[in-house]
């Protein structure tokens, strides 16, 4: 048996997917592979990658802004609400991004609510596992 033919952690109701522009094709292709497992789950993503995952996979996810237009706001207030569990957001190590600013906040939020959180593929496959 592989950590994708387990069952979701059973702790996670709800989880936001996020990617930074390099790191879409890797988000997809890891929410291919764990897709049995999101499946049933209140799944929220930024823009593009929300579109890519309702276009490529047969999971439902509910779409918010793009990251750098609100929608790593959005994700913030979802957590600061306790509307959120966990967050899987592949953050590219090696561009320099103009929103930064928004993704620290995120983040900081992320650990200041104690919300599960995961910023690669190793992480990612063993919270939802």
């Amino acid at each position: 048996m592989t950590l994708s033919d387990c069952h979701a952690n059973p702790n996670i109701q709800s989880i936001a997917l996020v990617a930074h522009d390099q790191m879409k094709d890797k988000m997809i292709a890891w929410v291919k592979q764990h897709e049995s497992a999101l499946d049933g789950l209140k799944i929220y993503a930024t823009g593009t990658t929300g579109g890519r995952i309702n276009d490529e996979t047969n999971l439902h996810v509910e779409r918010l802004k793009s990251g750098p237009l609100g929608g790593d706001a959005q994700i913030g207030a979802l957590i600061a609400e306790d509307n959120l569990d966990a967050l899987i957001f592949f953050i590219d190590p090696l561009s320099a991004l103009p929103h930064d600013v928004d993704v620290k906040s995120l983040l900081r939020l992320a650990i200041l609510y104690d919300t599960l959180l995961a910023v690669n593929e190793a992480s990612a496959s063993v919270m939802i596992n």
